[in-house]
């Protein structure tokens, strides 16, 4: 169980689907990929995707790509990061959209059936047999239905022929042969109910209320994946068949696999299993508009306790699309940077002390090829709608009147300049979701996937292009003017005056008289030199993974693991004594603003200058408080390492604590319990520390007064001393020389004044109990009145026994295994039932096991029935061999692929010296995870899981007219 409730403060605003898509943000193949000059793509290449008919950019030959004689596509992109494995996807051209009204929530259905029997896999059994080959479901075993594209997805945690054969045997028979028996779809009604049921939230009702005001009429407005309860009641085999079989056409599919395979043997396997597929010609995918341009001058108010305060205004035009060219990309990158330099002027205005909003952004996006929007939003506090409103609607206008300075035009070049060539120097070792970013592009956007050193090379040629006057321009053609526009206001109040003031202060606002922006001057980064060098006094490789560990004389430990897995990229992780162990019960909250420490800036940069003064550059400025540690993380580049030392080193000596950012964490903290109950989880979420930790305030969310009592003063007092004299702990995993590295930490960290030689031990703050109250409880919600949520959780230990730790997560995984057949599959009772095992690293003798289901509300005392007998049939004998290998195959390629990536390593050595017998269980883990027996699992499970000792939490909905 997660002891730190009050996490989501740190979330980043969130706007809503479909609001704003600021150029800036869409896929990283549009970002990183621009502009070219000559070559085209190959004939047979168009044959197989005509919309690349005309583009002029080269095609990236590594993509094998072409069509069977029955019209289904393929591609593929050999790719050995990580290496010995690989990624099977098939993409059906066909969503919620095509759906006739008595068909709302099929597509979906048929995505759940594809699980659920065909010719050759009988019911249930194609997730148990990818269980065997090592692929967890949810994990490695998906799939996503959206309003225009179906996607089944399988993550292969091996390369072998045999594997990728199962994987495209299993996509054929999803392709054609599903053979929807009516007893299994009424068994599947339950799940895409409680699915339905769990998804029932003000975040979608929200999102529900948008789509029908800003596209009144369309498809997508009217035909959500999620379906309607009487659609889904009334689906029979019959009907789902008949919409399969309009849709699962071969011309309609794509087989994509990337991954470390031969192209020809992929080839060749993809013809096998669906060379033979004969089936209609595709039909025509209806529009998933229409988007009505004359829809104008409207506004709409929405209304819900848990939704901030946010206004939207909006306008429509046509799809300006076109081909794939050179032309088009150097037009969206200028697009790119005006969208940037406006949304970093919002941005700046919300970092001011007293913020008029505490988000804002300005965007267009396509509503897919059929229209356009562009979207000017503003989220505010609490009845401040229209200072919000009207500072962002100033920006926006100065932006259209007076276009952008040349230091602002700089700033967005220098980011995209890094982004560019960084990705060009790391192109040999990219990883495989970049080329399904590719492939899925290609098929969703007609994009040419092409090489990043081709994008360099084009990128070089079109920079010096690039104008202020020449991205004004560009902005303007693709913007539709905001003149008289749709409003929307969403929040928990209506605004006083209603729709009449909305579009009165709008229209006010336009009458503002403005003035250009002034040009800023640069300034340059003031931490560079922090004195005399450390000296290394500790020197030794650890033989165990030859992993470097090096001691300065001022107490800084440093670990190094230089690796070939992804070129031009390092990982950095600083540690330092202390994190949520500063939190006493007499000053529960001494760390909640830690990871707002950036907000404040350095003594020398506001955060804002900071941003400017980074730009171009790849360095991090992120730190967290983890549970026994500061930690601050980030990846950088070969080249950018030392500046990103220096800015860790900056942090720790001179963080400013300036209040600039105390007004948007109020903000931030009275939104959070606004919206505190708001669904089962929030509330289960909010409130379970409470109940474990009997009120202990370390572990409970405290008052909200509390909260807003916090400041970043308070904030220097409870941490100063960890900065200036905790232990440190660094770590370096990636692409850089050791003995550079060595150095760049002795001019940066090494220069800092002794510190403690090791972290302390807290032996009172790592005290937790566990209630002796075994009562059950019941939590409340203040969601639909169908939503429900039992929790059954026991207390264990800690993670100091390495066998009996994996054989709690061998249980988990058995019990997850048995709760979902039972809950999910017999029953239909819930969407997706979770176990969860978590031994405290931190807290000495302190670990939870807990079973968790989001039911029906008359499904409770059923699900707790089911829950309790999954939880006796474990404890009554071994279960057997077979779900012994489900559960323990996933977690043992787990163990085989953990260090086929910098982020393995860095999770084995951040804390190398301190917690070296992390990396003991680690070598010991495969032998003594395949060690684990029947008869260990039923150990553990009768040691710990006795139905008596469990704390059950109900989690209901607050009967009328409570709202305490």
């Amino acid at each position: 169980m997660n002891s730190r409730s009050f996490a989501a403060l740190a979330a980043v605003l969130a706007l809503p689907l479909l609001a704003v898509r600021p150029a800036y943000a869409q896929a990283p193949e549009l970002a990183q990929q621009p502009w070219d000059t000559a070559s085209s793509v190959p004939a047979d290449v168009v044959d197989a995707f005509p919309d690349l008919v005309g583009s002029d950019l080269p095609f990236d030959s590594e993509y094998v790509v072409g069509e069977l004689d029955n019209g289904m596509r393929y591609i593929i992109r050999p790719n050995a990061t990580p290496p010995e494995q690989g990624k099977v996807q098939l993409w059906v051209d066909f969503g919620s959209a095509a759906e006739r009204a008595d068909e709302q929530g099929y597509a979906h259905f048929i995505e759940h059936m594809a699980f659920n029997g065909t010719t050759n896999v009988p019911e249930g059994e194609m997730v148990r047999l990818l269980e065997r080959e090592g692929l967890a479901f949810g994990a490695d075993t998906n799939a996503a239905t959206g309003f225009d594209s179906t996607h089944y997805r399988l993550d292969l945690p091996r390369n072998d022929m045999e594997l990728l054969d199962t994987a495209l045997m299993l996509m054929r028979e999803t392709a054609s042969e599903i053979l929807f028996e009516d007893e299994a779809v009424d068994r599947e009604k339950g799940i895409l109910l409680s699915e339905r049921r769990v998804r029932d939230t003000y975040q979608l009702r929200n999102t529900i209320d948008t789509l029908g005001f800003l596209y009144p009429g369309s498809r997508i407005s009217e035909r959500l994946p999620i379906g309607t309860v009487e659609t889904i009641e009334a689906a029979d085999g019959a009907s789902l068949r008949a919409l399969y079989e309009r849709y699962y056409r071969p011309e309609n599919v794509t087989v994509i696999v990337i991954g470390d395979y031969d192209p020809a043997e992929v080839e060749a396997a993809i013809a096998e299993h669906f060379a033979d597929w004969q089936g209609e010609p595709a039909l025509d995918n209806p529009p998933l508009g229409p988007v009505d341009l004359s829809h104008e001058g409207a506004t709409d108010i929405f209304l819900d306790p848990a939704l901030s305060e946010q206004i939207t205004v909006a306008a429509n035009g046509e799809w300006l699309g076109e081909t794939d060219t050179v032309a088009s990309r150097r037009a969206r990158v200028l697009r790119q940077i005006g969208y940037g330099i406006v949304n970093r002027r919002l941005q700046r205005l919300a970092r001011q002390e007293d913020p008029p909003f505490r988000g804002a952004a300005f965007g267009t996006n396509d509503f897919f090829k059929e229209g356009r929007t562009t979207n000017l939003i503003a989220a505010a506090a609490d009845g401040d709608w229209q200072r919000a409103l009207a500072a962002a609607q100033e920006e926006y206008r100065r932006a259209m009147q007076f276009g952008f300075t040349e230091a602002e035009v700089a700033e967005q070049v220098a980011n995209l300049d890094q982004a560019i060539q960084s990705n060009a120097a790391g192109a040999a070792t990219r990883d495989n979701n970049a080329f399904i970013t590719g492939a899925v592009t290609l098929l969703r956007d007609g994009q040419v996937p092409t090489t990043p050193a081709s994008a360099l090379e084009r990128w070089n040629e079109h920079k010096p292009l690039i104008t202020p006057e020449a991205v004004l321009a560009a902005l303007k053609a693709e913007a539709v003017p905001l003149e008289n526009p749709l409003i929307r206001f969403q929040g928990r109040t209506a605004p006083t005056g209603g729709e009449e003031a909305l579009r009165a202060a709008w229209e006010s606002g336009m009458e503002v008289a403005l003035e250009a922006n002034e040009q800023a001057e640069a300034v340059d980064f003031a931490y560079t030199d922090f004195g005399t060098p450390g000296e290394v006094v500790s020197d030794t490789v650890d033989d165990r993974l030859d992993i470097r560990t090096i001691r300065f004389a001022n107490g800084v430990m440093l670990n190094l693991k230089p690796t070939d897995l992804q070129e031009d990229r390092v990982l950095v992780q600083v540690n330092i004594d202390g994190g949520d162990l500063l939190d006493t019960r007499e000053n529960p909250l001494a760390t909640a603003m830690f990871n707002s420490l950036p907000v404040g800036g350095l003594g020398e940069h506001t955060l804002d200058e900071l941003q400017t003064v980074l730009a171009g550059r790849r360095v991090g400025l992120g730190v967290n408080s983890a549970a026994d540690t500061f930690a601050m993380s980030a990846a950088t580049t070969p080249r950018d390492l030392e500046l990103q030392l220096q800015v860790y080193t900056a942090t720790i000596t001179d963080s400013a604590f300036r209040p600039t950012g105390e007004a948007q964490y109020y903000r931030n903290v009275e939104d959070f319990f606004a919206r505190l109950n708001a669904t089962p989880s929030a509330a289960f979420t909010n409130g379970i520390g409470t109940i474990l930790s009997d009120g202990d305030p370390r572990f409970s969310l405290q008052p909200k007064e509390d909260y807003l009592a916090l400041t970043f003063a308070g904030l220097r007092d409870a941490v100063s001393d960890r900065l200036a004299n905790g232990a440190i702990e660094v770590a370096l995993v990636g692409d850089f020389e050791e003995q550079d590295a060595i150095d760049l930490v002795a001019r940066t960290l090494g220069t800092l004044p002794p510190r403690e030689e090791s972290f302390g031990d807290y032996a009172q703050e790592r005290q937790r109990g566990f209630t002796q109250d075994r009562s059950p409880r019941t939590l409340y919600h203040t969601g639909a009145d169908d939503q429900a949520m039992l929790v059954m959780v026991w207390p264990t230990r800690d993670d100091s026994d390495h066998v009996e730790n994996l054989q709690l997560e061998m249980l988990e995984r058995v019990l997850q295994l048995e709760v979902t057949d039972v809950l999910r599959e017999e029953l239909g009772q819930t969407y997706s039932p979770q176990v969860d095992a978590d031994q405290s690293r931190t807290y000495e003798g302190y670990g939870t096991f807990d079973i968790s289901a989001q039911v029906d509300t008359g499904q409770v005392d059923a699900a707790r029935d089911a829950m309790l007998s999954a939880v006796e049939t474990l404890r009554a004998g071994p279960v057997d061999e077979d779900m012994l290998l489900r559960a323990r195959q996933p977690l043992l390629e787990a163990y085989s692929n953990a260090l086929d990536t910098n982020n393995g390593w860095m999770n084995l050595i951040d804390r190398a010296q301190t917690e070296s017998e992390r990396i003991d269980r680690f070598l010991a883990g495969e032998e003594r995870l395949r060690a684990v027996t029947p008869e260990d699992v039923l150990t553990v499970a009768q040691r710990y899981l006795d139905p008596a000792q469990r704390v059950e939490v109900r989690v209901l909905p607050e009967p009328e007219g409570d709202e305490t």
